[in-house]
């Protein structure tokens, strides 16, 4: 194997792979990234077998070269240090080569590093997915499913399966559910899907942070593969795949009020500063509770109270006030979550009594729901 590369590229390919490779694995061939050159471009591959990610860098595009390939060939190299490596070198151009026995080199301007490789063909293979049922959303709007819903998910590893997102789709719409059970965050997007297949699996909170990171902000399409293990999302010259995980979601559904007593409209901003302001003193310990209380004149009235520091109270006017009087507690890092994945400058919040879970949802919008257990103070 022989080629040059431009540098950037290199670089850029390494570090979308590298959010897959880890140093905790029993395989050790997993520590590496695998570089293949074809007579087409360059792929390199990163993976810790629940996630796996594949990078293409094509030969050349919009007519200009980006790798001219000598000798085609695969080599597997320590991914810790090629990835330093290839951020350090001098110039802009790359020549990497595979010598005998496994041996690399590369090199760049006066600079030239020997590495030892491995075997690529001990490489396990990437998951073969037959892609019949994909289906297409725009990356924009995939990074905001993604950012509405992933920071519910569980991080105790009791119950394995609420520390993914529950992907259902069905009757052209994708609904995406998290909870902890203490909260829950649920956003649905219709979407363009050809067959009438119902798809019901989780996808893990990790996978679909790193997916996030490595896609561009744009509105390009990116495909989306589900088969019974494996989720695929296919990007411009990237493949990236994760397990799902096993065990059946919670119904979620039954969770959800459909009447409330008491709606509160209020400024989406004004609301979060509030709570942020009031949970500066609730911070100690764990119990990072802030209260609520609805006032005769129209307002919301935000509070906390630690005896051993001191207390805030805060008024803040309400666009509208409907139902009963209502003092409720809950956790302000829930609530300041739950706000910052909100659109729109108001939100409505349904409360149904002061023991139950709360909905706060932005004001003209049905797709982004956001619900969360509150606390009990005696």
């Amino acid at each position: 194997m022989r080629f040059i590369i431009q540098r950037d590229r290199l670089v850029q390919s390494v570090q979308d792979v590298m959010k897959a490779v880890t140093s905790r694995t029993t395989i050790p061939i997993l520590t590496g990234i695998k570089i293949v050159a074809t007579n087409e471009g360059v792929t390199l591959t990163g993976s810790d077998s629940d996630i796996s990610i594949e990078s293409y860098i094509p030969k050349e595009e919009a007519g200009d070269e980006i790798v001219e390939i000598k000798q085609t060939g695969s080599i597997v190299l320590q991914a810790k240090f090629f990835s330093e490596i290839v951020k350090k070198l001098p110039t802009d151009f790359v020549e990497m080569e595979v010598q005998n026995q496994l041996q690399v080199v590369i090199r760049s301007g006066k600079s030239e590093f020997n590495l030892n490789g491995l075997d690529p063909e001990e490489y396990p293979r990437l998951p073969q997915v037959e892609e019949e049922n994909a289906f297409e959303i725009p990356t924009d709007l995939l990074k905001a499913l993604v950012r509405q819903t992933v920071f519910a998910v569980s991080t105790s590893e009791t119950r394995p399966v609420l520390t993914g997102v529950n992907w259902k789709v069905e009757n052209g719409e994708l609904i995406c559910i998290a909870t902890d059970s203490h909260r829950l965050a649920l956003r649905k997007a219709k979407i363009e899907i050809e067959t009438a297949h119902n798809y019901n699996v989780v996808i893990p909170g990790k996978s679909l942070n790193e997916l996030s990171k490595i896609l561009d902000d744009n509105n390009e399409l990116v495909e989306i593969v589900i088969t019974e293990n494996q989720v695929l999302f296919k990007a411009k010259h990237l493949l990236f795949f994760s397990r799902l995980l096993e065990g059946n979601y919670p119904d979620t559904s039954r969770l959800i009020p459909a009447e409330s007593k008491t709606e509160v409209i209020v400024n989406t901003k004004d609301f979060l500063h509030a709570i942020d302001r009031a949970s500066l003193l609730a911070r100690e310990g764990r119990n990072n509770v802030v209260r609520l209380a609805t006032l005769e004149s129209k307002g919301i009235e935000i509070s906390s109270n630690t005896p051993e520091i001191g207390k805030v109270i805060e008024e803040l006017v309400a666009q509208s006030i409907d139902g009963e009087e209502l003092k409720i507690s809950f956790s302000a890092k829930y609530v300041m979550d739950a706000l910052k994945t909100l659109e729109g400058h108001e939100i409505k919040i349904s409360f149904t009594g002061a023991m139950r879970p709360f909905l706060i949802r932005p004001l003209n919008d049905d797709s982004l729901l956001q619900l969360i257990l509150p606390v009990r103070t005696y």
